[in-house]
């Protein structure tokens, strides 16, 4: 046993050791022929052909940066990125790769941060964090820019191996979410070659046209130039300095009011809507913190969180230019505005109040903010979240999580979102609550991104005491008669369309939009401003998704006590008898502890609704009732009604949203459907988005274990939702009844198969990047502000 145990010892060792000298070989080859690898190597062949309208600006400009955008920013952006290889700028083709995984939920210890234009900010920093070149650093000629390239020696692989010409790919791709990721090196590139044939880019998708190969091919032979970004316009410079000015300026007041602006806008896209052309993408900025006040170049402070101690004694809030392609999934615009500007200067700086010192940043304080901006009114906080409520909740997805099950397995598939109106929140009574339980309202943000998970119950004990308190003070408040009505929900003041939101989650990642969006959901949320405020810092000032396991498992947990919190107040406005009967449906075969806390310390509030009900089916009722009260603010978009499509097309899309139970479940989570009208060559598009049932949402390991699919269904809408398509669906106008027709008659695995074969754009596809292209510019060209690339890295292969 021992003589055994000891030869595969050695059969180990050498393997490694073959491995690496092959790699010293192939490093040793290239040394010889090219010379040694450096990234200084591209500057000067680079900085030769830097000039304005130089035919090499206009060649990759016009020619280059399409392809790029088009067949690899949809795969390779945000974290996910595959080897961390984002090419949605050249700042980050410059970058390269990296071997370890930013999704890694299991590490024991935090991960060093790796984000672009903030950790580093040139290629000698990223090569001392472990990223290695993509494209040719040795002597820069022809042909070592293409033999020496990971990228050309990626799109020649492709060439050589395209596509088999089959339906659906083999065991030879692997087109999971999770799937191994090899991240050859150049060096390392001839073994991967021949254990991966099939692993040319783009990956599990068509190869590119002769064309655009050919088009790549040059540009990288030719040394891969990328222009110098195009410095902003004069009048953006002027609204960008006026803004900056606003939020440095000396005064205690405003520089605790800019922290906490920027706290908030940190992952957000803003762009000045007054100097923008609202039919064409603006351009958008980041706030972010520098060392540098306006007027020299910026130097962001890279720390780990937006509410991190800076190292330096005055910080300054400076608008960065966005300089990469603009991807769906991280796109959070925010519009500038003078009206908006106005707004903040009422609510920050002509409001009655003093700032006699400023917080610390110490984690205890500036991780929980119902202490760090205690000496701002809880107006301004609570009216400057209001004021943009789906940015505010669409930050937990589109933030720092970019991909997020951690995050996401805690909520429910859909489900509506109400305010409690800033009225309620601006009660002398309710300052006075807030500030007594800033203990009992301590957020995980305040460990470390290394923590151990163990200081729930911690949590939890504190989260408990605070609902107790919360429903001694509502009994006490709401005493002589006083009930939640209707009128305690916020309408968004009669013109904010931020007053309700619909919620989808897509298993690990999610969209929020404006409006009450399908059918009557089984859950719905009530937020007011405390519950507001703690999602924010849990889940996006907070979430360090390079944290530990430890750090997110944490972080997944607490947003338990929120999402129930939630829950619990739209359960306030039931009869009591209806709440715990809603309560016993949302939490199906439940754990007796979990039963117990929700019961016990979330819900023990007796008070009676002030609502007169005169249906027995009482949530049904709410739902109306509260849909009266923001009628007049309820958005038009992604309404079925509002497509150009015939009376009749409509009506026959209109019945795909009947299909429920096993045959939902079949549908993946988001099919993307392009409609070709009869009359018209610009298509339609339309998402059916699966809702998968749940006997409840607090398990963390099994999801599958508590999935009720007989009650899965389908919400559809006008218009592109989401970002991660699962599939596409093609079908021309007078096809619609058959397309209907087979999907009301899907029953099995093999049944959606043949509807694939009739009506979908698989990967394998040939016209797979035409379809693409198309689909893209339709979805800008109706959303030039909100929209971007989607991504492909879920597309499924069935």
């Amino acid at each position: 046993m021992q003589h055994t145990h000891t030869r595969w010892i050695k059969i180990f060792i050498a393997v490694i050791l073959l491995s690496s000298g092959c790699a010293t070989i192939a490093n040793l080859d290239l040394n010889k022929l090219y010379g040694h690898e450096s990234s200084e190597n591209r500057a000067p062949a680079t900085a030769a052909q830097a000039t304005i309208g130089s035919p090499a600006t206009v060649f990759y400009e016009n020619k280059v940066a399409p392809i790029i955008e088009g067949r690899c920013v949809v795969c390779h952006a945000c974290y996910d990125a595959p080897c961390q290889l984002k090419m949605s700028s050249a700042e980050g083709i410059d970058r390269g790769a990296n071997k370890e995984k930013v999704y890694h939920g299991s590490r024991i210890l935090a991960a060093t941060p790796n984000r672009l234009f903030i950790d580093a900010l040139d290629s000698p920093e990223w090569r001392e964090r472990g990223f290695y070149p993509i494209l040719n650093e040795r002597e820069q000629s022809p042909r070592a820019n293409t033999q020496a390239s990971v990228l050309a020696q990626m799109l020649t692989l492709k060439q050589q191996h395209p596509l088999p010409d089959t339906k659906l790919l083999d065991e030879r791709f692997d087109v999971t979410v999770d799937r191994s990721q090899q991240c050859p090196t150049v060096q390392e590139f001839s073994g991967y070659a021949k254990s991966q044939a099939f692993g040319g880019m783009p990956y599990a998708l068509p190869e590119l046209t002769d064309n655009e190969h050919n088009t790549l091919m040059s540009w990288l032979e030719s040394g891969a130039y990328m222009p110098a970004h195009t410095p902003i316009s004069e009048p953006l410079q002027h609204a960008v300095n006026e803004l900056e000015a606003f939020l440095n300026d000396d005064s205690l007041k405003m520089q605790l009011s800019a922290r906490y602006i920027y706290e908030h806008l940190f992952s957000t896209h803003l762009y000045f809507s007054e100097l923008s052309d609202l039919n064409h993408q603006p351009q958008f900025f980041n706030v972010v913190r520098s060392t540098t006040p306006s007027g020299q170049p910026i130097d962001v402070i890279a720390s780990r969180r937006p509410f991190d101690a800076p190292g330096v004694e005055r910080v300054y809030y400076r608008l960065q230019p966005v300089m990469s392609t603009i991807v769906n999934k991280t796109h959070q615009p925010y519009a500038i505005h003078k009206q908006l500007t106005d707004k903040w200067q009422k609510w920050f700086v002509d409001a009655n109040y003093e700032v006699t010192e400023l917080p610390s940043y110490k984690p205890a304080i500036a991780a929980n903010p119902l202490t760090a901006f205690a000496q701002l009114p809880v107006n301004a906080r609570y009216r400057f979240m209001l004021e943009r409520a789906q940015n505010t909740i669409m930050g937990y997805i589109k933030g720092p999580v970019c991909r997020g099950q951690v995050a996401l397995n805690v909520i429910n598939d859909r489900f509506w979102v109400y305010f409690v109106k800033p009225e309620v929140a601006n009660s002398p009574q309710v300052n006075d609550f807030y500030l007594s339980q800033q203990d009992n309202l301590r957020l995980p943000a305040e460990q470390e991104s290394s923590v151990l998970a163990v200081t729930w119950l911690e949590y939890a004990s504190r989260q408990g005491d605070y609902m107790r308190a919360r429903n001694k003070f509502m009994r006490t408040t709401l005493e002589d008669g006083q009930h939640f009505i209707p009128q305690d929900i916020w309408n968004g003041d009669g013109e904010n369309d931020n007053a309700t939101l619909t919620v989808f989650r897509h298993f690990d990642n999610a969209t929020v939009i404006k409006g009450l969006v399908g059918k009557p959901p089984k859950t719905a949320w009530v937020i007011d401003y405390a519950l507001l405020e703690r999602i924010h810092y849990l889940l996006v000032a907070g979430f360090d998704v390079y944290g530990n396991y430890g750090h997110q498992l944490l972080t997944r947990l607490y947003m338990d006590f929120l999402r129930m919190e939630g829950e619990s107040n739209f359960l306030a406005f039931l009869p009591p008898q209806s709440r715990r009967e809603e309560l016993a449906s949302w939490y199906q075969k439940a754990s007796p502890e979990l039963t117990q806390f929700v019961e016990g310390k979330i819900n023990p509030f007796d008070q009676p609704t002030g609502i007169e009900f005169t249906t027995e089916h009482h949530k049904q009722e709410l739902y109306a009732i509260f849909a009266e009260h923001v009628k007049k603010v309820q958005p038009r978009r992604f309404r079925l009604q509002d497509s150009e499509l015939g009376r009749n097309s409509k009506a026959l899309l209109g019945q795909l949203a009947n299909i429920k139970g096993i045959s939902a479940s079949i549908l993946p989570e988001l099919s993307m459907i392009m409609v070709e009208p009869q009359d018209s060559d610009n298509p339609e598009i339309f998402t059916l988005v699966r809702n998968s049932a749940h006997y409840n949402v607090n398990s963390l390991f099994s999801e599958d274990a508590n999935r009720d699919h007989q009650n899965d269904d389908v919400t559809l809408v006008h218009g592109l939702l989401g970002s991660y398509p699962d599939v596409f669906w093609r079908v021309k106008e007078a096809d619609l009844a058959k397309l209907v027709a087979k999907a009301q008659q899907i029953k099995t695995e093999q049944d959606y198969a043949a509807f694939l074969d009739l009506f979908a754009v698989r990967r394998t596809t040939k016209d797979f990047w035409e379809f693409s292209d198309k689909l893209n510019q339709t979805f800008m060209q109706h959303n030039p502000i909100e929209g971007g690339l989607l991504d492909y890295n879920r597309l499924e292969n069935r």
